[in-house]
């Protein structure tokens, strides 16, 4: 049976805490990197490039804060969780692999390590998810990660930032481009599948 409380109008988002509105800001600031390098695509203007790094980074800033307010206001729950699970798969796990496409690795190859880095990612999230009661050992907050957050994908998110400024994209990028079988591969796509490999590593890492 349904409650009359259940039948209002936008009933779900009446039940959103204050820190849920800070995870949404994640995913929207995950959404504007990838129409960003979209535009990019479109356009060729590199400035497009740095506004995509740029919101990755304020992806960053929302998925710190929404942690620190759920605590703060002790209003943590499995919808949040999962919400801010949602959030950084796009912000952390599917905008990094785009900006890295844009940027110039769209070989084949290159699109298999960029899959498999998202995979590594979304499959980290879902191991968090099923574990972090038991990780957190009875209190409020887990004491340590298993494999790398996803989150980390920052640092090659700077990376490909930093050859944005440096005119290091498409047919310029770092280590160029190697051929196997008449398909290609660009090295530097590598880095992202050693970040997706330290995800779903079982490598502990104190939360700080």
């Amino acid at each position: 049976m349904t409650t009359p409380e259940a039948n209002k109008p936008f009933s779900m988002i009446r039940e959103f805490q204050l820190a849920d509105w800070f995870t949404l800001g994640n995913a929207v600031c995950g959404m504007g990197a990838l129409f960003a390098m979209m535009t990019f695509l479109q356009e060729g203007a590199v400035r497009h490039v740095y506004f995509a790094c740029g919101m990755v980074l304020a992806a960053l800033v929302f998925d710190v804060l929404d942690g620190r307010i759920a605590r703060w206001r002790q209003q943590t729950s499995a919808m949040g969780r999962e919400l801010d699970s949602l959030a950084d798969v796009i912000s952390f796990g599917v905008a990094p692999a785009v900006i890295a496409y844009g940027c110039g690795m769209q070989g084949l190859y290159d699109r298999i390590v960029l899959a498999y880095f998202v995979a590594c990612g979304v499959s980290r999230l879902a191991r968090y998810n099923i574990t972090a009661e038991a990780l957190s050992e009875g209190g409020s907050k887990v004491k340590y990660f298993e494999g790398t957050p996803i989150p980390t994908s920052v640092l090659l998110v700077a990376l490909m930032f930093v050859a944005a400024l440096q005119g290091a994209l498409r047919e310029s990028l770092w280590f160029g481009r190697v051929e196997f079988t008449g398909f290609t591969l660009h090295p530097l796509v590598l880095v992202f599948a050693l970040s997706g490999s330290l995800m779903v590593s079982r490598i502990r890492f104190p939360k700080l």
